[in-house]
């Protein structure tokens, strides 16, 4: 197989991943992210209708209490509706958004399923654990990366994590997708992916190690990267269609949980076989020069 230059590339490597957080950033700083219930609050409306419905017709009745509410379907026969308003309704206005389905869909009281009502300090108190959570998750993978290889690994394995994360942090950001609980759980499972995608490449350079030259940087990440590369294409691709079935037959809740997960194996599988181990040649090399200039 002929070598991959992702030592040798690495500008070119190092370019893309500036562009895609660039417009990541720009994106979170200029629209933020779009949080949903679970983070800023409001209120779930649930409704057995007895039929399916049309989407635009519930979003008539729905759009005069919030144009921008969710609404989704539950119910093996799909005859349950789900509404997701990030206002939180009054009980008056729950029942009179209720009134409205009623009077369509000819319902009776006992149709109107729950009112749930999520209170925003909550949300700001999910919104704080999930920060913990990643940044435990991360400190943890620096710690076990430092102790299996070394520092220089954990830390190049932690900058590719957190391209990642800015990666599809953007891509909620543009598409302006909504952000809920399941993200969290997503986002730290592609941390794991990552990290282990990331794990892979940096054993083999440290298997490699001794076949090369003490400095031959570019020759050992080229051929440590080159030599895991169909396992790492070939693991994320599995794992991305299966995900992608998950998206495509899979429940709204489940789709919030996918969809995440979609774009985090592109990112992470590209962050672990360009960014990482470039990332660690380009400091090894300047490390080299920097004692060569010191003995000089």
């Amino acid at each position: 197989m002929k070598r991959i230059p992702v030592a040798e590339k690495c500008k070119i490597w190092f370019a893309i991943s500036l562009v895609l957080i660039t417009i990541s950033l720009g994106s979170l700083i200029i629209q933020g992210l779009n949080f949903g219930i679970d983070f800023v609050g409001g209120t779930i409306v649930t409704m057995e209708l007895n039929t399916t419905f049309e989407n635009a017709d519930a979003r008539a009745i729905v759009d005069k209490f919030d144009a921008e509410a969710d609404i989704t379907y539950a119910g093996d026969a799909k005859t349950q509706i789900i509404i997701t308003t990030k206002e939180s309704l009054t009980k008056e206005e729950s029942q009179e958004l209720f009134a409205g389905f009623k009077e369509k869909y000819n319902l009776q009281d006992t149709n109107l399923l729950s009112v749930d009502s999520v209170n925003a300090s909550i949300g700001a108190e999910m919104a704080t654990k999930s920060i913990l959570a990643v940044t435990v998750a991360v400190v943890l993978m620096l710690i076990y990366i430092w102790f299996r290889f070394e520092f220089l690994f954990g830390l190049t394995a932690i900058f590719a994590l957190i391209h990642d994360l800015i990666v599809v942090l953007g891509v909620y950001s543009v598409f302006q997708i909504q952000v809920n609980s399941p993200f969290i759980a997503a986002i730290l499972t592609i941390l794991g992916y990552s990290i282990m995608d990331t794990v892979v490449v940096f054993d083999r350079i440290r298997e490699n190690r001794p076949k090369f030259g003490r400095y031959a940087y570019v020759d050992l990440v080229d051929t440590s990267v080159t030599q895991t590369i169909g396992r790492s294409i070939n693991t994320s691709m599995t794992t991305f269609i299966a995900i992608t079935a998950l998206y495509i037959f899979g429940v709204p809740a489940i789709k919030d949980f996918a969809l995440p997960l979609m774009v985090g194996i592109i990112c992470g599988t590209y962050s672990s076989i360009f960014n990482a181990s470039a990332l660690w040649y380009v400091i090894k090399e300047y490390q080299h020069k920097k004692q060569v200039s010191a003995n000089a």
